[in-house]
């Protein structure tokens, strides 16, 4: 019996033993799978950081490449862009708009020119007239001594007038600056104020529709009372600044004359009349109807023919008013007889050959 419970005890301590011993040895197993557990997760880690790291490295490299790509072209498209605008400036804006402003100058002056010859050709008189000899021309750059020189001149070359034309002369010619004619002297200046302090853009025809300063207020008052009505005054430097100058002159004499007063513009080239013809209608509300040879603005681009016309409408008991552009060099002697003329003399400081409208 004591050898039955000795060997029984025996038996179930190797099998403790055993079992300390699978204890002992699923311990260390289960030791090294953790180890081997974290160590494979380490690398695993690792491995993805690194894969991101060179793909967040390349990334950024496509980018930056991308990036000098991109301005690489745009600094190419800067410069063509520049280089465009350049010949834009040079070419479209300094010839091709140059040519649009006269062909449609010479297709203005044109269509007026072809109204006013069907005009005058209905109204054509064929009675023989008198041969004219061909008038001397004078240089006008300057306006105070070609003033000067033109009044002598003038009174021996200009032709001696009909009876009928002195008659008509005689019982209304203007003289501003005479004090027999102090109700005209006020209605001017009421006017030249009235331009300047109170514009009217909507006001009637003829009347100055647009922004009058006191540099062309002085202008025009000079030609009325300094030149009495007939002279050249300083070129303003730019067409649009003398149609402005012209069209105030324009509209006071025609306030006082009404539909007697006759304009006549002379200039020597059929883009500047259209300038004119443009410029006129602008700034005192008249259409295409008011120019012609029988109405109240006609153009004209050599002088022979304008005196001509001058003289007619001065036999009709009418009043010429003649303005000549800042383009024409010289004055014909046979503008001077008649008593209202306005020319524009380039400023001898600055001269301009050409300038836009």
């Amino acid at each position: 019996m004591g050898s039955d419970s000795t060997g029984l005890k025996s038996d179930w301590s190797n099998r403790l033993d055993a079992l300390r011993q699978q204890e002992t040895d699923l311990k260390r197993s289960i030791a090294d799978l953790q180890a081997t557990y974290n160590r494979l997760t380490q690398d695993q880690f690792q491995k993805i950081q690194a894969d991101i790291g060179r793909m967040v490295q390349q990334g950024t490299a496509d980018l930056e490449q991308r990036k000098r790509n991109l301005q690489k072209e745009i600094e190419t498209l800067e410069r063509r862009q520049e280089r465009i605008q350049a010949e834009m400036r040079t070419t479209f804006a300094g010839a091709s708009q140059d040519l649009a402003v006269r062909v449609q100058g010479f297709k203005d002056y044109l269509v007026g020119s072809l109204q006013d010859l069907a005009v005058a050709a209905d109204q054509l008189d064929i009675t023989p007239a008198a041969r004219s000899t061909p008038a001397s021309r004078i240089d006008a750059r300057d306006g105070s001594a070609a003033d000067a020189r033109f009044e002598s001149g003038a009174e021996r070359s200009a032709p001696r007038p009909s009876p009928r034309r002195a008659a008509a002369e005689s019982s209304a010619q203007p003289a501003f600056a005479s004090n027999a004619f102090q109700d005209q002297t006020e209605r001017i200046r009421s006017l030249l104020d009235q331009y300047r302090m109170r514009p009217d853009y909507y006001g009637p025809l003829w009347q100055l529709r647009r922004t009058f300063e006191p540099i062309h207020a002085e202008r025009v008052s000079n030609w009325f009372f300094a030149q009495g009505g007939r002279g050249a005054v300083k070129s303003m430097g730019s067409r649009l600044q003398n149609v402005l100058v012209a069209s105030s002159a324009l509209s006071i004499l025609h306030a006082l004359y009404g539909n007697r007063l006759r304009t006549l513009v002379l200039s020597n080239s059929p883009e500047r009349l259209g300038e004119w013809r443009r410029g006129l209608q602008d700034c005192l509300g008249i259409s295409r109807a008011d120019f012609g040879t029988g109405q109240g603005v006609m153009l004209f681009d050599a002088p022979e023919p304008l005196a001509q016309r001058a003289d007619r409408i001065s036999a009709d008991n009418g009043l010429p008013f003649i303005v000549v552009d800042e383009a024409e060099s010289v004055i014909s002697l046979a503008l001077l007889q008649f008593p209202l003329w306005l020319a524009f003399a380039p400023d001898p400081m600055n001269p301009v050959a050409e300038y836009d409208y």
